[in-house]
């Protein structure tokens, strides 16, 4: 399939493409004319759409847990030719008491939701910079501004990159280099039926985190709200705009959440004043 003639074809980087947001960003940037090269986990994922677009598609085998494996796909690619937008899409969570988590389901949270993301984002900013600029888009969730009960890792490793990606947007705008945060909510994509829990302990079974892993244990992902095919358009979009806003808030539940969040948190911020003074040298 030969891409449309009226806009420069430009090269995506998606990881996490085999299914939910990542393959619909995939397909949404093939659809409208742009090269991908996607990481998957399982090659036949992405069989149809590589008979669709044929060389227009590239799937990669990445495994984001081996940083040494990033480091070579991201070679190879760039190796190939530059890329314009990269996409640090894969993700998942552990869902369980902070004390029920092993050290190693800590890791992978920490190694796939902010280390991967980091080592991919510093890869491309030089080759960005060289070329005068670029699109680094990264899927963080309503979880990276609000914390609920049996999620401490998935939030560490959420907030960890919004924090990381608003630090470094500043570092880049003067090359031209545009970084966005992407805060979707409840979406249809599988990710309820891809959580990954703790061992349960009887002394947590009647707490908030009883009761929050019953509620996800027995969700209903048909009544989420969230549009993966429109939240795909909505990003794509952005990589059009020549000044995209740090954070992108989709999903009229993130939007409630969040500005509960941020109103609660600057309300407290506010009974502080005084005593945050206070510490200062007397003048």
């Amino acid at each position: 399939m030969t891409a449309p003639s009226d806009q420069a074809v430009r090269h995506w980087f998606i990881t996490g493409a085999s299914g939910g947001l990542g393959r619909h960003l995939t397909e949404h940037a093939l659809r409208s004319g742009d090269r991908v090269t996607a990481t998957v986990r399982r090659p036949e994922a992405l069989e149809d759409l590589r008979e669709t677009y044929g060389d227009r598609l590239t799937v990669e085998i990445l495994d984001l847990t081996r940083p040494a494996d990033v480091g070579e796909v991201i070679d190879r690619t760039l190796r190939s030719e530059p890329v314009d937008i990269v996409v640090n899409n894969a993700g998942y969570a552990v869902v369980g008491a902070a004390e029920e988590m092993t050290v190693d389901q800590i890791r992978d949270q920490i190694e796939v939701l902010l280390l991967a993301p980091m080592l991919i984002t510093r890869a491309f900013l030089k080759p960005m910079r060289e070329r005068g600029g670029g699109r680094i888009i990264q899927i963080s969730s309503m979880g990276g501004q609000i914390g609920t009960p049996t999620h401490s890792s998935y939030h560490a490793g959420k907030w960890g990159l919004e924090g990381f990606t608003e630090s470094v947007s500043r570092e880049v705008s003067d090359f031209g280099i545009r970084l966005t945060v992407v805060e979707p909510g409840a979406t249809r994509t599988g990710f309820a039926s891809a959580l990954r829990y703790t061992t349960a302990s009887a002394a947590y079974r009647d707490t908030a985190v009883g009761r929050t892993r019953r509620l996800l244990e027995g969700a209903d992902e048909s009544l989420f709200t969230g549009d993966p095919a429109r939240l795909a358009a909505a990003i794509y979009d952005t990589t059009r705009h020549p000044d995209p806003p740090l954070r992108l808030t989709l999903g009229s539940d993130t939007y409630d959440a969040v500005h509960a969040a941020l109103t609660e948190r600057l309300a407290a911020l506010e009974t502080q004043k005084e005593l945050a003074a206070s510490v200062a040298f007397p003048r």
